[in-house]
């Protein structure tokens, strides 16, 4: 469809001054911002309503974006707003004070992503099926306890809290450090199965009975970093939209509160930010919102993805220069440690 250039600047009037107030937009508030007549501006409405780019709520009311001018509008007419630099250096203080391990970051990403958009944010940790086991690191919590922590490839650390029946000393868990290096790393995480755990068992002979707290710890840590969680954030910000109902509300927290379909839907290619508004997502339960999300990499590998959910009048230029920034940073920090 080609717009005029009028008709293109008249769609993009409606699409700001609606999402800045969440009101129906007049021919005579364009009007002014474009410098020509009210009458002018009303005929080049008309045509976009017809052309279903625009919509009228009501006969006396000013006129409003349609999902498919949201998309017209996002995908030719968006202007790209790069954040200032002093913002980029206060979300990266924010951000990097969370950076000593993955999923902290990955959750204080999702906060300020939902902060800034005053919407509800997600971030998946990376990908870690085919992680493998980096290394394996013990540290005694108590007379009696420890804390597994499983690092992988995938820049993931995982920890598990494990008790003995007897007293540990620093003599045994530099046992388990060694058995637990030389058996497990180097392995992708998806290979640590009880069937591992059973051989690891079976090798040891009698001091089979000082592993198996910590070989099921090990377990435990392996399968969490085999799948793909989802932080997050900001679920409270949707109460504060007026045209999104309780019912539309209840719908898209319970989705998201639905880990691995959230994670399906979230499986876009690394790039620019993308959005799916209203029913582009393929789910009833997101047909009265907009999902934006962008990929972030860990190494140069596509690793997991930040995104925003929220109404669809939401301001996509400030957006996707968050979220685009945000996930850039992410990679680096999570890059960062995996290297450590």
């Amino acid at each position: 469809m080609e717009l005029t250039q009028r008709q293109e600047r008249v769609l993009s009037c409606v699409v700001a001054g609606y999402s800045r107030t969440g009101e129906p937009v007049g021919s005579k508030a364009v009007a002014e911002e474009l410098g020509v007549s009210s009458a002018t501006v009303r005929n080049e409405m008309a045509w976009l309503i017809e052309r279903g780019l625009l919509e009228q709520p009501h006969t006396s009311a000013g006129r409003v974006p349609s999902h498919r001018g949201y998309r017209e509008y996002i995908d030719r007419l968006m202007p790209r707003l790069p954040l200032g630099e002093e913002e980029k250096r206060t979300l990266d203080s924010l951000l990097f004070a969370s950076a000593y391990d993955p999923e902290s970051l990955l959750l204080r990403a999702a906060q300020l992503l939902a902060g800034a958009a005053r919407c509800a944010a997600a971030a998946t940790t990376p990908i870690g099926a085919g992680a493998v086991v980096k290394a394996v690191q013990f540290v005694q919590t108590a007379r009696r306890t420890a804390m597994l922590i499983l690092l992988s490839s995938a820049g993931t650390m995982k920890t598990r809290v494990f008790r003995c029946d007897f007293d540990l000393t620093p003599e045994l868990t530099r046992l388990f450090f060694r058995v637990f290096n030389e058996r497990a790393a180097g392995k992708s995480v998806s290979d640590i199965t009880p069937a591992f755990a059973q051989s690891v068992a079976a090798s040891l002979g009698e001091m089979y009975v000082l592993m198996g707290p910590p070989l099921q710890a090990l377990l435990e840590a392996a399968r969490d970093t085999a799948e793909t969680q989802v932080l997050l954030s900001g679920q409270m910000n949707l109460l504060f939209y007026p045209e999104l109902t309780q019912q539309a509300i209840r719908g898209v927290l319970d989705f998201l509160e639905r880990g691995e379909e959230l994670v399906k839907l979230l499986a876009v290619k690394p790039g620019k930010a993308r959005v799916l508004i209203g029913r582009e997502s393929g789910r009833a339960e997101l047909e009265d919102v907009s999902l934006t999300a962008a990929r972030y990499t860990v190494g140069g590998r596509d690793a997991g993805c930040l995104a925003a959910v929220g109404p669809v009048r939401m301001d996509y230029p400030r957006l996707t220069a968050v979220l685009e920034h945000l996930s850039g940073q992410v990679g680096l920090a999570l890059t960062g440690l995996r290297q450590e």
